[in-house]
C-alpha cells in the first residue's frame, strides 16, 4: 500500500528543503518506499478536513490504510519500525537511535526555532535585540555539547540512523545564521546528510513543488 503523506501547496521556506514534510519525504527514499503527496493549501489546512488528520491544522500528515499519524517524530519512527534501512537491527543500537530523534525535537530544535521566531515574528519589537543574544547563546549551548559527542565520527552512534536524519534536518535550519560554521565537525556532518542520495531526491520532489518543475529521477 502506498503511503500518503501532505504538504505545503506553497512552502513558505520557498524550495529550501525546511518545512517537516521533508523529513518524511527523506525517511521513505532512505527505505525505498514510494509514496504520493497532497498539497494543502494555507485554508484547506485549517479546514474540517484536514484537521480530522491532523488535530492543530499543520503537516505533514501520514496516512497508509486506516493508519493516520501526525508529527514527524512518530511519523518517521513508524517508517523506520516497518522498513529496514533507518534503525539498527541491536535492541540497544535501536533505542539509542530512537533517543537521538527524541533529542533532535525536544533538546535541540527548540532554541533553534527560537531564533526563527525572534527573525521573523518578533524582528520589529522594540526588545528583539535583546532577546537575539540570549537566544544564540542557548542555541550554542547545544551546539557545544552535541559537537562534543559527535567528535571525529561521521554519525551520532554508527551508522546513519533515523536519529541522524532528525538532527541534520533540525540542524539545517542554522545554515542561514553561520551558528553552524563554529562548530566544523557539525557542518560537516549536516554536509554529510545533504549528499546522501536519498536526502537529494526528497529535496528535489519538494523542491518541485515550489517551482512547478518535475524532478528527475
Amino acid at each position: 500500500m502506498i503511503p500518503v503523506i501532505t504538504a505545503f501547496e506553497q512552502s513558505p521556506d520557498r524550495g529550501k528543503g525546511l518545512a517537516r514534510d521533508m523529513r518524511v519525504r527523506w525517511a521513505l527514499e532512505e527505505v525505498g518506499q514510494p509514496y504520493e503527496v497532497r498539497l494543502l493549501s494555507f485554508q484547506a489546512m485549517k479546514e474540517p478536513a484536514h484537521r480530522a488528520l491532523h488535530p492543530f491544522g499543520q503537516i505533514p500528515t501520514y496516512e497508509e490504510g486506516d493508519l493516520v499519524l501526525f508529527e514527524t517524530g512518530a511519523i518517521v519512527l513508524h517508517i523506520a519500525e516497518r522498513h529496514a534501512g533507518l534503525l539498527p537491527r541491536g535492541a540497544n543500537a535501536r533505542a539509542r537511535a530512537i533517543a537521538w530523534m527524541f533529542a533532535a525535537l525536544n533538546t535541540v530544535e527548540p532554541p533553534v526555532l527560537e531564533l526563527v521566531t525572534v527573525r521573523i515574528l518578533e524582528g520589529d519589537k522594540p526588545w528583539a535585540g535583546e532577546r537575539m543574544p540570549l537566544v544564540q547563546d542557548r542555541i550554542r549551548a547545544r551546539l557545544r555539547d552535541l559537537s562534543v559527542r559527535l567528535g571525529d565520527a561521521d554519525w551520532l552512534d554508527g551508522d546513519f540512523s533515523a536519529g541522524d536524519l532528525m538532527m541534520v534536518h533540525t540542524l539545517l535550519r542554522l545554515k542561514p545564521s553561520g551558528m553552524l560554521d563554529e562548530y566544523p565537525n557539525l557542518a560537516a556532518y549536516v554536509a554529510r546528510g545533504e549528499a546522501r542520495p536519498a536526502y537529494q531526491r526528497a529535496f528535489a520532489a519538494q523542491l518541485a513543488v515550489f517551482t512547478g518543475k518535475s524532478p528527475r529521477r
